[in-house]
C-alpha cells in the first residue's frame, strides 16, 4: 500500500507515541482515529467533542469533559485535521492512506462500531437528552442546535450497531425503547426514514422500538422485542408504516422472516394511503423481500394503494428490473394497469429513462405502448420531455407509435422535447422523415417557436438546418419565433434566427407590434440592439 514512501513506519511510529501519552491523552487519540475513521458521514468537531466525552454507563452527560478540539489534535499527534462544511469545520483523517492503514490493522481500534453503537446509545439515554422530550412537537430540530451530538446518535446508533453488536449495545438499546415513542431520538429517526420532517398536524407522534430496530434491521433486537411481546406486531407508527412495512422498506430479508414468523402478523397491511409492506419493497428494488413477501398466499401481489399505484408501478417507477420480472411474472399482475392520472408502468418508465423496464414491459403483448396518460401525453412524449434518447429509440421502433401523435394541446414529443431543452431527443425526432418538425399546436405555437420564446438555441439550430421549416410562421397572435426570442430577451435565439436569411425581423404581430418593438418594450436593450435596422 505505502511501501518505499515510508508511511507505514510512519503511521506506526506516531500511533505508539499516542500510546504513550498520559493523562488520558492516549483514550482521547485512539478514540479521535477511532471516531474519524468509522463515523457514517464527517463528523462536525462539536460532534467529536462530545462523543469523546460520553462515559459509558453514566445516567448524565457531563459537559465538563468535552475536549477543546486543539486538545484532540495535539493528542492525535497530527493524524486528524480540520476541514470545512457547508454548516462547519469538519474533522478528517491527515490523508487517505491512513484509513487503508487502519483497515489493514483492526487491533488497534478494537472493536470500534459496538464501541460507538455504545456511546450513541450511553448519550441518547443520559438525563439530559431524555429531558428534551418534554418540548413541544415540532421543536426537536431548533433544541438540537444545543446538543450537536444528537442527530448523529439518533440516526447512526443503529448502524454500528447492527455491524457490530454487543451485549451492553442490547441493555442500552431496550432501555431506549421503554420510552422511545416520546424520546427526541425517535422523531429524527422517523423524519430520516420518512423522507422529510414532521409536520405539526396534531397527529400525537407514534414511533415504537420494534419500528426502530426494524429499520435498522438489527436481528438480535427485533428477536429480544418478539419474544418480550412488549409490542403489538401490526402496530403502525404515525405514518401508518408497521414494523413489517419499515423493514420491507429498507430491504432487510432476515427482519421479514422473523416478523412473519409471529402468530397474527398481516404481511398485507396498507398504511394510511394503501401502500403495502410489498408495494414499499417493490419501489425500493428489494428483490429478497419482494420474493420473502410474494410466498405468502395473503399477499396480493397487484394491490393498488389510495391511488391506483400497484407494486409493480412502483418497481417501474424506480427501474428495478429484476423487481419488475418477479411482479410480471405472478398471476393477476396487470401490466399495463394505470393510476388514478392515467399514469401506467410504461409511462413512468419511460419519463424515468429506465430502458430495461421499458423493454419489459413492451414484450408483453397486453402493453400498449401508445397509451396516453389523463392529460393525453403517451409515454413517446414523457420519454421526450425528460431527455430520455435510449427510450425514444425503443418506442420509435414500435409500429404502432406515432411520433406526430399531438396531445390535447396540439403538443407532439419534439414539442415536449424542445420545451425541456433535450438536444438529444431533438436530434434523434428530427433524423425520422415522418416527423413534421413544423407541425402547430393549439395555440398556432410550431416548436421551433417554442424553442425560441425559451431560449434553447441548440434546438433552435437542429429545428432550422431541416429544410421543411418555416422560421417566419406566425403564431395566433401573430408573433413569430423571432417576435418570442425578442420578447423574452433571448439574444442566442436572436442571433439564430438572424443569421438566415430568410428571416424576416419586421413581421408585426396582431397588434402591430414588429420584434425590435417587443424587445426593447420589455427592457432587453441588448436584444433590441440586435434587431436595430442596419443603415
Amino acid at each position: 500500500m505505502t511501501d518505499g514512501l515510508g508511511l507505514e513506519d510512519v503511521y506506526g511510529a506516531t500511533i505508539e507515541r499516542i500510546k504513550a501519552q498520559s493523562g488520558g491523552k492516549s483514550r482521547l487519540g485512539i478514540e479521535a482515529l477511532m471516531w474519524v475513521n468509522h463515523a457514517e458521514r464527517p463528523l462536525e468537531a462539536g460532534e467529536l467533542c462530545r462523543a469523546l466525552a460520553v462515559e459509558l454507563g453514566s445516567r448524565y452527560f457531563n459537559a465538563g469533559n468535552i475536549p477543546s478540539i486543539a486538545t484532540l489534535l495535539g493528542c492525535c499527534q497530527g493524524l486528524i485535521a480540520m476541514g470545512k462544511s457547508r454548516v462547519g469545520s469538519t474533522v478528517r483523517l491527515i490523508h487517505f492512506t491512513l484509513r487503508e492503514y487502519l483497515s489493514a490493522r483492526p487491533d488497534i481500534l478494537g472493536r470500534p462500531h459496538s464501541a460507538m453503537a455504545e456511546i450513541c446509545l450511553t448519550y441518547l439515554n443520559s438525563k439530559q437528552v431524555k429531558d428534551l422530550s418534554t418540548y413541544p412537537p415540532g421543536d426537536h430540530r431548533v433544541v438540537a442546535h444545543s446538543y450537536p451530538f444528537l442527530e448523529y446518535c439518533s440516526l447512526y446508533w443503529g448502524v454500528h450497531a447492527k455491524r457490530e453488536f454487543s451485549d451492553r449495545t442490547m441493555s442500552l438499546a431496550l432501555e431506549l425503547f421503554r420510552e422511545y415513542n416520546d424520546h427526541i431520538s425517535g422523531k429524527f429517526l422517523w423524519e430520516e426514514a420518512q423522507g422529510r420532517p414532521r409536520s405539526d398536524d396534531g397527529i400525537s407522534f407514534q414511533f415504537s422500538g420494534l419500528h426502530c430496530a426494524s429499520i435498522f434491521g438489527i436481528v438480535e433486537l427485533v428477536a429480544a422485542l418478539i419474544q418480550m411481546e412488549c409490542h403489538d406486531i401490526n402496530e403502525e407508527d404515525c405514518f401508518g408504516y408497521t414494523p413489517l412495512a419499515r423493514a420491507a422498506q429498507h430491504g432487510h430479508n432476515e427482519i421479514i422472516i422473523m416478523l412473519l414468523g409471529v402468530e397474527g402478523v398481516d404481511p398485507d397491511t396498507p398504511h394510511f394511503i394503501g401502500q403495502t409492506p410489498l408495494s414499499h419493497a417493490a419501489g425500493r428494488g428489494h428483490e429478497g423481500v419482494v420474493k420473502i413477501l410474494l410466498g405468502r398466499e395473503e399477499v396480493d401481489s397487484d394491490k393498488p394503494d389510495d391511488f391506483d399505484q400497484t407494486p409493480l408501478f412502483f418497481a417501474a417507477l424506480g427501474g428495478h428490473e429484476g423487481v419488475v420480472k418477479i411482479l410480471l411474472g405472478q398471476q393477476g399482475v396487470k401490466p399495463d394497469g394505470a393510476n388514478i392520472l392515467g399514469e401506467t408502468p410504461l409511462s413512468v418508465a419511460a419519463r424515468g429513462g429506465w430502458e430495461g423496464v421499458v423493454k419489459i414491459l413492451l414484450a408483453r403483448g397486453e402493453v400498449d405502448p401508445t397509451r396516453p396518460d389523463d392529460d393525453g401525453r403517451p409515454p413517446l412524449s414523457w420519454a421526450a420531455w425528460s431527455g430520455c434518447e435510449g427510450v425514444v429509440n425503443i418506442l420509435l421502433e414500435r409500429h404502432e407509435v406515432n411520433p406526430n401523435r399531438p396531445d390535447p394541446g396540439g403538443r407532439t414529443a419534439l414539442v415536449y422535447a424542445v420545451w425541456s431543452g433535450r438536444e438529444g431527443v431533438v436530434k434523434t425526432l428530427l433524423g425520422r422523415d415522418e416527423v413534421d418538425p413544423d407541425k402547430l399546436d393549439t395555440s398556432g405555437r410550431t416548436p421551433l417557436s417554442r424553442a425560441a420564446e425559451d431560449g434553447y438555441e441548440g434546438a433552435m439550430r437542429l429545428l432550422l438546418e431541416r429544410g421543411d421549416v418555416n422560421p417566419n410562421k406566425p403564431d395566433y397572435t401573430g408573433q413569430t419565433p423571432l417576435a418570442h426570442a425578442a420578447r423574452k430577451g433571448h439574444e442566442g435565439a436572436v442571433r439564430a434566427l438572424l443569421e438566415r436569411k430568410e428571416v424576416n425581423p419586421d413581421i408585426p404581430d396582431n397588434g402591430g407590434q414588429i420584434p425590435f418593438m417587443l424587445a426593447v418594450m420589455n427592457r432587453h436593450w441588448r436584444a433590441g440592439e440586435l434587431l436595430l435596422p442596419k443603415r
